[in-house]
């Protein structure tokens, strides 16, 4: 079960402002006061934030790089966000929980786990990195570098990869000694490839990207090779 108020709790340790693209006098609207034309300005800002932040880094993005994107000015910008930081951290509260929730489903997978929900589950994953995947390459390659956030990153990270391996640990044959690096192993393999094979477009086929990366993890459960072997 994801704990929401701990997920919270630490990113409240990260949310802190970055001086450089901080602008005063332009208070925080919250999304729950908004009209229509409003969200919708304040989803594009995010949107175009989140394809910024995959394309150029977190460290490369500056706010006239979001407006121009927009096609709004910086006042607008100002009217929803007070900074980059702040959407970054829209965009890092969000993928946790969404991720959290996903890792968190191995735990209803019956033992041994289909290898149609294994699948499903990769699907999953894989459409969790189409939403979120300029959050976790940015925060892995160009985040913001005070102690804080990199602290409070480290722990939510290291807490989605110990719950995705305990949840796959219960389900090895021959269980995995540390469930944090047998998750950890599983993330790496998934975002990876993701990126290759969404962010690089490399020439692969999806659907045998998805069966090739389902083989992976059913292997790591059974430990059998594979059938070619």
């Amino acid at each position: 079960m994801v704990n929401c108020a701990e997920l919270a709790r630490l990113w409240e340790e990260v949310i802190e402002t970055t001086p450089d693209d901080t602008v005063t006098h332009h208070p925080e609207a919250g999304a729950a006061e908004l009209g229509a034309r409003a969200l919708q300005t304040r989803e594009t800002i995010i949107n175009a934030s989140r394809r910024l932040f995959l394309e150029k880094g977190y460290a490369g993005t500056r706010i006239n790089n979001i407006t121009d994107a927009c096609g709004i000015s910086r006042a607008g910008f100002y009217t929803y966000f007070k900074d980059k930081r702040e959407v970054f951290n829209l965009l890092g509260e969000a993928a946790y929980h969404d991720f959290l929730e996903l890792v968190g489903r191995w735990d209803t997978f019956p033992t041994p786990a289909p290898r149609g929900e294994i699948r499903d589950w990769v699907c999953g994953y894989l459409a969790l990195m189409d939403k979120h995947g300029a959050f976790v390459f940015s925060t892995a390659q160009s985040a913001p570098t005070d102690d804080t956030f990199i602290r409070s990153a480290q722990r939510i990270q290291m807490r989605v990869a110990w719950i995705l391996g305990t949840g796959l640990r219960a389900r090895q044959t021959a269980p995995t000694p540390a469930p944090e690096i047998l998750g950890l192993m599983v993330i790496a393999m998934l975002e990876r490839s993701w990126f290759f094979a969404v962010v690089q477009d490399l020439p692969v086929d999806m659907d045998e990207f998805v069966d090739t990366l389902t083989t992976a993890i059913t292997a790591i459960l059974d430990g059998k090779p594979g059938e070619d072997r």
